[in-house]
């Protein structure tokens, strides 16, 4: 069995790097619906619909009213009070009041909301600040009644892979699907205390492997022992070692790359922190603070 005293407690030795990532901006687009027939969007608060190529007010919707839109002639319709009425752009944002949630697939999400009409289908995306959407991806792929330092640890990960996929779908219009192909994403519907507070405790910090973000892969279990990049996909990537996963008795669920989820749990239950269990899942790696 691998020596935790001796090993590990050399490997996780915190360490911050602070070198500074300057991104033009940390809003993230978030893919809720891809080319549908329909969809319905309602709000929390008042909200205002606006022409996204003119920036020109087109309607101002009232609170908890459920509104109906549909492709039209590529254009956008809306149904308001039983009626159709034609949008007449192929592209809109919906920006609820301060405080507001826009609600969509029968959750409430945070931010604003773009609708395209994409070859005579809507797909509509949540365009939210990163760290907001964050707060909606931790207990979502993570169970929030686990370690508070699993949950900190699941932040960093998922930060991490979502900076270094910024436009993975740009073909849709967006930068993640909502789905666990990228990131299971609930919106503020999925927020819970604890994982709210992991991820302000962990505030705009990255994993950095050569001087560049990684996608922090990871999964629910490894079935005892992590993967190595080759073992799964085509290559090795130098943050990924197979080492001893710590959810031994648990079935294999996932690639089993990067973090076991259940493994860092049981070394938060330890007494590891966040950092450690990540430096020790993700090899050649220092934590570095984005930067606006």
């Amino acid at each position: 069995m691998y020596n935790i005293n001796m090993g590990m407690r050399r490997a996780l030795i915190l360490i911050f790097t602070y070198l500074f990532f300057i991104m033009p901006c940390f809003a993230i687009k978030i893919g809720l619906q891809t080319q549908v027939n329909k969809t319905f969007i309602g709000a929390s608060t008042k909200a205002e619909i606006f022409d996204c190529n003119t920036n020109k007010l087109l309607y101002n919707m009232e609170k908890m009213k459920g509104y109906e839109l549909k492709p039209y002639r590529g254009t956008i319709a809306i149904k308001i009070d039983g009626k159709w009425h034609q949008i007449k752009t192929d592209k809109i944002v919906i920006k609820p009041e301060e405080n507001g949630f826009v609600s969509v697939k029968r959750k409430w999400y945070r931010g604003k909301f773009k609708i395209i009409n994409d070859d005579g289908k809507l797909t509509v995306m949540n365009d939210i600040d990163l760290e907001l959407y964050l707060r909606g991806v931790v207990p979502s792929e993570m169970p929030s009644g686990w370690e508070h330092e699993a949950h900190k640890a699941q932040a960093i990960a998922a930060r991490s892979y979502a900076v270094a996929n910024m436009g993975k779908r740009a073909k849709y219009g967006y930068d993640l699907k909502d789905t666990p192909e990228d990131q299971a994403y609930g919106g503020a519907s999925a927020e819970k205390k604890g994982t709210n507070e992991a991820v302000k405790e962990t505030e705009g910090i990255v994993l950095v492997c050569q001087g560049k973000i990684v996608p922090a892969y990871y999964s629910a279990s490894a079935g005892g022992q992590t993967n190595t990049g080759s073992q799964v996909w085509t290559r090795d990537l130098p943050f990924l070692k197979s080492v001893p996963s710590f959810d031994d008795g648990i079935k294999k669920n996932g690639h089993g790359v990067g973090m076991s989820q259940y493994g860092a749990n049981n070394l938060a239950k330890r007494g590891y922190n966040g950092y450690q269990i990540l430096k020790y899942f993700y090899a050649n790696t220092k934590f570095a603070r984005l930067k606006t």
